[in-house]
C-alpha cells in the first residue's frame, strides 16, 4: 500500500477527481465506496481491472525465497506446449514488488474453491505434491471453469484459454510440470502463488497474466459470478439505477459487504427479503460492488471493541470530495489501517492527532458511526447507528470535563477539601483533555458511571453505554432522565458489589463530573423538561488553579464548611430546586454523620449503611431527617461531656439549618421529584457530606466547628 506521501506522488489533483465520486456521500455504500476506491489506487492501481485485484492477499510473500511458481506454456506455434528453453516449463522465483501488478492476483475469500485469477495462493508451507497439482490446475481446473470458458467464447482472444485447457488434457505436459515443480523445490515445501506465463508470438516473450487481457477479463468474470449466486441465489441480478453511481447498469443482489450488512441473512435490513430480487431492494452495479468489497481493510483499521460491541468510526469530509480531502482522508486511513495492533486508539483519537497536520476543516470532518452485536457469522445486530458523527463532539466533552475537574467542586480550596472527592480515577485525576478524549470515543466513558449490563461485560441490544456513545460522537441529546436513571442503577448495583467496599464516592463523583461536562459541552447535549431542566445548565463553580493533592486523606467527617456548602448550592444550578437541594442537603448530613461515626464513634455500622440510595423515597425524607438530626444532637451532647466542646448550634448545623428549611414547604410527602431524580441528588450529598473536612485537622475535627467566641 501506497504512504500519503507516494499516494500524493502518484496521483497529482487531476487524476484523483477523474477517480473520486462525483456525488457527495450520503450514505454507508457511498463511503465504503470512497474508501475502496482509495484502497485500490493505493494498492492497484487505476484501470479497467484493478478494483477486482487483490495485491495486498500475498503481502507477506513479497520478497520470500520460492513465493513464485510459474508454469510457462508455449501459444506460438500450431499446437500448445510447455516451455523448452533454458528456463524449461516451470520456474520458481521471488514474488517481488514489481511483479505484484505483473501477476494480477484476485483472491476468492472464501477458504474453499480456486482463486478467481488463474494465479492462485496455495496454503502455507505447502508441499511439492499439492504445489505440483495446484499448478496443473492452473490449465485443468481454472481454464476449463464455466465462467472462465463463457468469457473466453465472447473474448477475441479466447483461444489463449482454450489452448491452456487443451494443454491440461495432455498427461504427459502435466507429469512434466510435476516434475518441474518438484525439481525446482528440491523436494521441499514452500508458501507461494502458481501462475502461468504464456508466449503467444514467435518473436516475442512470456507474458504475465496481468499481460493478458483475455486472463483478466476471465478473472473479472469469475468474481462478479459470485455476486449475484451467493447464499444459494441462482441470478439475483437485473438492470436498474446503480445506489452509488446514480447511473442505469446491470445491478446485483448479493454483493459481499465490508461490515456484513446488506446481506440475505441481514434481516434488520432486509425484512422479508426474497433473495432473488435482491438487486431490486439493495440495487448495486457491479463494478461498485466490487469497489465496495475492496474497503474492507480500511473500515476494519477503523473499528474497535467495547463492552463486547464492536463499533465503526469511519471517517470522511461532508460534501463532493475533492482531491485535496481525499489526500487527508487518505492519510487518516493509512494510519489506521498501518497502525501498531497494540496501540488501541479509536479512529476519531487518531484524526484528532491529524488535524493540524493534514490542516483540514474539524467542521467538515464527519464520522459514520455504529455498533454492531455480532452473534453468529456474518450476522450482526446493528443497535446504534449514525452518519453525522463529529470530531468537534466528543473534544468538546473530554474539554469541559477536563475544565469541571479543575474548579472548587473537584479541587481543594485553602482550608477546606473540595466539595467532591477525587482520586486516581481517570474520570477525577484532572489528566487533560486529550487523556479524556480516547475513554470518550471508546466507550469508557459511559462504561464507568453506567449499569455494566446483564452479563457483566457484553452489551446487549439496549444497552445505554452503546446508546450513550453514540449520542456523544453524533451529537444527539441526551435526556437527563436517562442519565439519572444510569446513574442510579450503578450506585445500587456497586452497594451489593462484594467488590465494592463502602460508599461509591468515586463512582458518585465521576458521575456528577460527567454530568456537569455534558450540561458544559454546549447548548443540546443535554436535554431535560420541567424540574430537570436546571441540571442541564452548566454550573459556576470558582475555578482554582492550584494543583490536587497526590493522596487523598480518608474523610473523617467533622468539619463543616459553611462558606463552600453555600457556594456549592448557589452554583449548581440543578440545587435551585428546593426538593432536590433538600435531598442533598439530607444526603450530606447523612454522609457527615456517617463519617462521624466511622471514624469517631469506632463504628461498623453508620447512617450512610442504615439509609442505603435506593431505600430513599419522598415518603421516607421526614423520617431520615428525624433520624440523622437526632443522631447530631446526640453527638453534640456526647462531645460536650466529654471534652467541654462548646458549639452556637450543634454538630454540622451548616447542614442541618438549611436542612430543615427545605423539608418543611413544601411536606416532603408532597414532593414530586422523580424517584431517581431524588436519589442521585442523595447519593451526591452523602458523597459530599464524606469529604467535608478541614484540609489542617487531625485529631480534634470539630475545632473549626466551634463557636469562635467560644476559642
Amino acid at each position: 500500500m501506497l504512504s500519503p506521501e507516494e499516494f500524493e506522488e502518484a496521483y497529482d489533483a487531476d487524476e484523483l477527481r477523474e477517480e473520486l465520486p462525483a456525488s457527495p456521500v450520503a450514505s454507508l455504500r457511498d463511503l465504503q465506496y470512497l474508501y475502496g476506491t482509495l484502497y485500490t489506487l493505493a494498492t492497484a492501481g487505476g484501470g479497467e481491472y484493478a478494483s477486482y485485484l487483490t495485491p495486498d492477499a500475498a503481502g507477506d510473500l513479497v520478497d520470500t525465497a520460492d513465493s513464485l511458481v510459474v508454469v510457462r506454456v508455449d501459444l506460438s506455434g500450431d499446437d500448445p506446449r510447455l516451455a523448452d528453453d533454458e528456463t524449461g516449463p516451470v520456474e520458481v522465483t521471488r514474488y517481488s514488488d514489481d511483479l505484484v501488478e505483473k501477476v494480477a492476483h484476485c483472491k476468492y475469500p472464501a477458504a474453499r474453491g480456486i482463486d478467481h485469477s488463474v494465479t492462485h495462493q496455495a496454503g502455507r508451507n505447502s508441499d511439492p505434491e499439492k504445489l505440483a497439482r495446484y499448478a496443473n490446475e492452473r490449465l485443468t481446473k481454472w481454464a476449463t471453469d464455466d465462467v472462465v470458458q463463457e468469457t473466453a467464447e465472447e473474448h477475441e482472444n479466447g483461444w489463449v484459454v482454450d489452448a491452456l485447457a487443451a494443454l491440461g488434457e495432455s498427461e504427459d505436459a502435466l507429469d512434466e510440470i510435476e516434475d518441474g515443480v518438484e525439481r525446482e523445490l528440491g523436494g521441499e515445501s514452500a508458501t507461494a502463488l502458481l501462475t502461468v506465463r504464456v508466449k503467444t508470438d514467435p518473436a516475442g516473450d512470456y507474458r504475465w497474466p496481468g499481460e493478458v487481457d483475455v486472463f483478466q477479463a476471465a478473472m473479472r468474470a469469475r468474481k462478479l459470478s459470485k455476486l449475484v449466486t451467493k447464499n444459494k441465489a441462482d441470478d439475483s441480478s437485473g438492470d436498474a439505477v446503480d445506489l452509488v453511481t446514480g447511473q442505469s447498469a446491470r445491478t446485483v443482489g448479493t454483493a459481499e459487504d465490508p461490515q456484513n450488512y446488506f446481506l440475505g441473512k441481514q434481516l434488520e435490513k432486509f425484512p422479508g427479503l426474497d433473495i432473488e430480487e435482491a438487486w431490486r431492494t439493495h440495487p448495486i452495479s457491479e463494478d461498485a460492488a466490487v469497489t465496495v468489497m475492496n474497503a474492507g481493510a480500511f473500515v476494519e483499521a477503523c473499528a474497535y471493541r467495547t463492552f463486547g460491541a464492536k463499533v465503526y468510526a469511519l471517517p470522511y469530509f461532508f460534501g463532493t470530495v475533492n482531491p485535496e480531502r481525499a489526500q487527508s482522508l487518505y492519510r487518516i486511513l493509512y494510519a489506521a489501517a498501518t497502525a501498531d495492533d497494540e496501540s488501541r486508539i479509536t479512529a476519531i483519537e487518531r484524526a484528532y492527532q491529524y488535524r493540524e497536520e493534514c490542516s483540514f476543516d474539524e467542521n467538515r470532518l464527519r464520522f459514520y458511526v455504529s455498533a454492531v452485536l455480532p452473534h453468529q457469522t456474518s450476522r450482526y445486530d446493528v443497535v446504534g447507528e449514525t452518519l453525522n458523527a463529529r470530531l468537534l463532539y466528543p473534544a468538546v466533552v473530554a474539554n469541559a470535563h477536563s475544565r469541571i475537574l479543575e474548579t472548587a467542586a473537584f479541587r481543594d480550596g485553602d482550608d477546606a477539601t473540595a466539595a467532591l472527592p477525587t482520586a486516581n480515577w481517570t474520570l477525577l485525576s484532572g489528566d487533560g483533555a486529550t487523556e479524556l478524549l480516547g475513554p470518550v470515543t471508546s466507550g469508557w466513558y459511559f462504561a464507568e458511571t453506567f449499569p455494566r449490563g446483564d452479563d457483566d461485560t457484553d452489551a446487549s441490544a439496549d444497552d445505554p453505554r452503546i446508546e450513550a456513545l453514540v449520542d456523544v460522537l453524533s451529537g444527539t441529546s441526551i435526556p437527563v432522565s436517562f442519565l439519572l436513571d444510569a446513574y442510579v442503577d450503578r450506585i445500587e448495583a456497586d452497594a451489593s458489589d462484594d467488590d465494592v467496599e463502602g460508599f461509591p464516592v468515586f463512582r458518585v463523583a465521576s458521575q456528577y463530573a460527567q454530568l456537569c461536562a455534558l450540561a458544559d459541552a454546549g447548548d443540546g447535549f443535554l436535554t431535560g423538561e420541567g424540574a430537570k431542566r436546571p441540571i442541564t445548565e452548566p454550573p459556576t463553580y470558582e475555578t482554582r488553579t492550584m494543583g490536587s493533592r497526590d493522596e487523598i486523606t480518608i474523610p473523617d467527617g467533622g468539619f463543616a464548611g459553611e462558606q463552600k456548602l453555600a457556594d456549592f448550592i448557589d452554583d449548581t444550578p440543578a440545587l435551585a430546586n428546593d426538593q432536590r437541594c433538600g435531598v442533598f442537603l439530607l444526603g450530606a448530613l447523612v454522609g457527615a454523620v456517617g463519617n462521624y461515626q466511622e471514624w469517631h464513634e469506632d463504628r461498623s455500622t453508620t447512617l450512610v449503611d442504615q439509609f442505603p440510595v435506593k431505600s430513599i423515597t419522598a415518603n421516607r425524607v421526614k423520617k431520615v431527617t428525624q433520624d440523622a438530626i437526632e443522631k447530631t444532637l446526640t453527638y453534640t451532647r456526647q462531645e460536650k461531656k466529654r471534652g467541654g466542646q462548646t458549639y452556637p448550634g450543634t454538630k454540622f448545623d451548616h447542614i442541618v439549618d438549611r436542612l430543615r428549611e427545605r423539608v418543611i414547604n413544601p411536606d416532603p410527602d408532597e414532593w414530586d421529584l422523580e424517584k431517581n431524580d431524588l436519589r442521585f441528588y442523595y447519593a451526591l450529598g452523602v458523597t459530599y457530606g464524606m469529604n467535608d473536612r478541614s484540609l489542617y485537622e487531625s485529631d480534634d475535627t470539630d475545632d473549626a466547628n466551634a463557636d469562635p467566641e467560644e476559642n
